[in-house]
């Protein structure tokens, strides 16, 4: 087990929320749809060992406050938002490979956060903090403007019936939320493995006048992201999967 904590005000194990394999997340503010829903999934004595014992050491609690990220890290350095970051297995091989980054991770759900837990804590990993808590909240009262370097979106719930389109995440007035706490220079990147959602994350963001597309409609899969065993298990069957990197644009 690493050994080395970081000087943060995280959460205490009784506050990691409800019973195992819930959804942990306040009501949501007036004016957006939670794009995800309360559902009981399960969860191995591992990963709720660890929500119980290492919530303190790397997680952060949401409050109405903005982050200072060279406190919360403990350094100075570019800092990346993730959000939905699922069981982690593509937050740690980031992280790891990006040393010089840091990272803040959002998921709601138990499952996941106590799973990329163990993965920060079986790795040795410094750079990553995570807030167990709904997206849209943390992004406006937690991220100052100006102050990303980048933001993950990768796989998405995707909601593919019509009538559930418009629980995904990637809408307007959170795309306008999440560029203006990019810095200028800074990208977000989006992966989807569902056509539809790809047409309409690409037009979401194509219509962003903050932000550019990097390439010309979609963009090759970068070094930095690796391809998971399900990507990897649905190419091989034909499935596609499309990402997407537009950068904002520099400030007059």
């Amino acid at each position: 087990m690493n050994t080395i904590k970081p000087t943060l005000q995280g959460q205490s194990p009784d506050s990691a929320g409800p019973a195992a394999g819930e959804a942990l997340a306040a009501h949501p503010g007036p004016g957006h749809i939670r794009s995800f829903v309360h559902r009981r999934s399960h969860i191995t004595p591992g990963q709720k060992e660890a929500l119980d014992s290492l919530m303190p050491l790397w997680a952060l609690p949401y409050r109405a406050a903005v982050l200072e990220f060279d406190k919360v890290f403990g350094r100075h350095a570019a800092t990346i938002l993730e959000i939905g970051f699922g069981m982690g297995e593509t937050t740690e091989k980031i992280a790891t490979t990006r040393s010089g980054d840091n990272f803040l991770g959002v998921e709601v759900f138990n499952a996941g956060v106590g799973a990329l837990l163990k993965r920060i804590e079986a790795c040795g990993l410094q750079n990553i903090r995570i807030i167990q808590h709904d997206a849209v909240e943390v992004v406006r009262d937690m991220i100052a403007p100006d102050s990303l370097a980048g933001i993950h979106i990768y796989f998405p719930d995707p909601w593919p019936k019509s009538r559930h389109h418009k629980r995904r995440l990637i809408q307007p007035p959170f795309i306008d939320l999440l560029a203006s706490r990019l810095a200028p220079g800074g990208y977000i990147h989006c992966a989807t493995d569902w056509e539809n959602y790809a047409q309409q994350m690409l037009a979401v963001l194509g219509a962003e006048p903050r932000l550019k597309n990097s390439c010309e409609g979609y963009a090759p899969r970068p070094d930095f992201r690796p391809q998971t065993k399900f990507e990897t298990r649905g190419l091989r069957l034909g499935h596609g999967v499309w990402d997407l990197i537009f950068t904002r644009k520099e400030k007059p």
